[in-house]
């Protein structure tokens, strides 16, 4: 039996190193894992709440098409409900999009250090990634127009980028779109929206009404702290969605999910909190690598790449031994590492562990 001749080459997804994992490895009885930019937090106790009254209909398949949690944030951004669908994780969306759009041969746009699912989901559909090198690591908006040609189908932009962390702003965004053709699906990937209170920041919804081609990505998984139920969003317009939907898998989120969403968002005092201890936690890294004399790109999610200028998976490994999990092995930044934004006290811990693991692999150099 053969596989797709297209999928040969590609790699596995690699997810952050589980904590347990780690402690069985290393002899450990203390890790903290700041790998994949989860909420340190935690998720609302409405969503705890929430999945506890849902355990009575364990046994009941969710609702497919879940009604009550589109109806909610159609109300909540103002838009109607055939604009939304959910996945498991936006990067369901991100699959059934390549799914329902791509052809063998069709081109897409991206950036050449982005979020890996966008390259994954086209060479499954057997199309052609186009990438686009980071310009100070940030979307090279002039670059990425340029390649837009004939065969172009959708244009892939993570803002902010992750790994990066770093944002394109509305004014560079908005000249980006008045000039890609409305034939071009242009897909906002805003995944750690909800942390930003920049007033450069777009506001994808307007873009929405303007611009037909736009399709927005969101997820519960990052500030929601609901990263474990699997439950993500798209928004575009309703005969884009319609075309989503028609590739989406029958029940494609769990009852859990909905629930846990559908509380979590009327939690904004849980959300608001959430954002300015992350702000707070930003402030304290950045501080940080600036007295270590370590460039970080600005950084606008909860998390922070971070040039520790040794080869970051010897940073890496020595981190690990120090009871802290973080990512590295971003192919153009091979001496840099994605340091989630935790506690407090996780932020100090990983400072500590980071001087000193700085100093065994200078050593080594």
């Amino acid at each position: 039996m053969q596989p797709k001749p297209n999928i040969v080459h590609l790699p596995v997804y690699q997810p952050g190193k589980p904590i347990e994992e780690v402690k069985r490895e290393l002899g450990l009885t203390e890790v903290i894992k700041l790998a994949s930019n989860e909420n340190p937090f935690g998720s609302s106790p409405r969503a705890i709440e929430a999945i506890n009254r849902e355990l009575a209909n364990i046994s009941i398949y969710p609702d497919g098409a879940a009604v009550d949690l589109t109806n909610a944030l159609a109300e909540r951004f103002g838009v109607q409900s055939d604009q939304i669908i959910f996945g498991a994780g936006s990067d369901e969306v991100i699959l059934m999009i390549a799914r329902a759009f791509l052809q063998p041969g069709d081109e897409t746009i991206m950036a050449d250090q982005t979020f890996p699912q966008y390259r994954h989901n086209v060479e499954i559909e057997n199309g052609v990634c186009v990438e686009v090198p980071l310009k100070d690591g940030t979307h090279d908006l002039y670059g990425m127009l340029e390649k837009v040609g004939e065969k172009t189908k959708i244009v892939w932009i993570c803002n902010p980028n992750n790994p990066t962390g770093t944002i394109v702003t509305a004014d560079e965004l908005e000249w980006f779109l008045a000039k890609v053709p409305q034939r071009v699906m242009v897909v906002l990937d805003e995944a750690y929206c909800e942390y930003i209170d920049d007033p450069s920041f777009p506001n994808g919804l307007e873009l929405l009404k303007k611009y037909p081609n736009v399709v927005l990505l969101r997820t519960f998984s990052k500030i929601y702290g609901l990263a474990s139920l699997r439950i993500g969003y798209g928004i575009g317009r309703p005969e884009v969605i319609r075309s989503i939907n028609q590739v989406r898998e029958p029940f494609n989120t769990s009852r859990f999910g909905q629930a846990a969403a559908l509380a979590a968002i009327g939690d904004d005092a849980f959300i608001d909190s959430c954002r300015l201890a992350n702000r707070e936690g930003l402030a304290t890294l950045r501080a940080a690598f600036e007295r270590l004399g370590l460039f970080a790109f600005p950084a606008y999610g909860n998390f922070i790449m971070v040039d520790v200028q040794r080869p970051s998976q010897d940073v890496f490994q020595a981190l690990l031994r120090r009871g802290v999990i973080v990512r590295a092995g971003h192919r153009h930044y091979p001496t840099s590492i994605r340091i989630t934004v935790g506690s407090a006290e996780q932020n100090a811990k990983v400072i500590a562990a980071l001087e000193s693991a700085l100093q065994e692999v200078a050593v080594q150099v």
